[in-house]
């Protein structure tokens, strides 16, 4: 692969996992709202409209669907149904193990798996994977093809994606520290005494309301 198609792929991973994020903290957020008929934050980072788990998903159907090349529905509600709940299991299980909470909890369906997805859930991934291989997956591919000929869109892509890194790296660090304070650990240097006053549990509890210690 050429420099310039690594950074055709490049792109189109970046965009993959803004859109589907996007989309993922929209249909989070729809949910909640018919769920408990009022809006609640569903960001898994600190700025922005952004639910992580949901881009990596998208990044999992694109790699996939590059070795199988299938547009059967049915096949794709499979696939995508098994790719997604594997990936919400394991952003479950990462979550609990680095920072010992949680985000969701599906123990209350009956067929669930740990708790961390569910049945039901992996069936929205399925959904999610049809919509993508009908609609976004090609819009991404003329998305690929404009960033590439259009000045102004490279020079858009690089700007957020400087912006993404440093949304999930401050988000993580955040996250880390919370975990910390919440196990009685002292600020050792500027960047903890900072966190514990931009980022406090006020805030943090507010951005990830969903969250939950385990």
């Amino acid at each position: 692969m050429t420099k310039k198609n690594l950074l055709k792929e490049l792109n189109s991973i970046f965009w993959i996992f803004v859109i589907g994020s996007i989309l993922g903290f929209i249909f989070e957020t729809i949910l909640v709202l018919f769920q408990k008929g009022y809006i609640e934050s569903r960001s898994g980072l600190l700025y922005g409209p952004f639910t992580p788990v949901y881009g990596i998903g998208g990044i999992i159907y694109y790699i996939a669907f590059k070795f199988i090349r299938t547009k059967d529905i049915g096949k794709v509600f499979l696939i995508t149904m098994i790719l997604g709940g594997v990936t919400e299991y394991i952003a479950s299980y990462i979550q609990e193990k680095l920072y010992g909470t949680i985000s969701w909890d599906y123990s209350y369906l009956k067929i669930n798996f740990n708790g961390r997805t569910s049945l039901l859930h992996c069936s929205y991934w399925g959904i999610a994977g049809v919509l993508y291989v009908m609609y976004i997956g090609p819009l991404i591919e003329k998305l690929k093809e404009r960033i590439d000929t259009k000045r102004s869109l490279k020079i858009i892509t690089s700007i957020f994606a400087i912006f993404m890194f440093f949304n999930i790296t401050l988000s993580c660090l955040a996250a880390d520290r919370q975990t910390e304070r919440r196990n009685n650990v002292a600020p050792e240097n500027v960047i903890d005494t900072f966190l514990d006053n931009v980022y406090p549990d006020e805030f943090m509890d507010k951005v990830y309301s969903n969250k939950k210690v385990v």
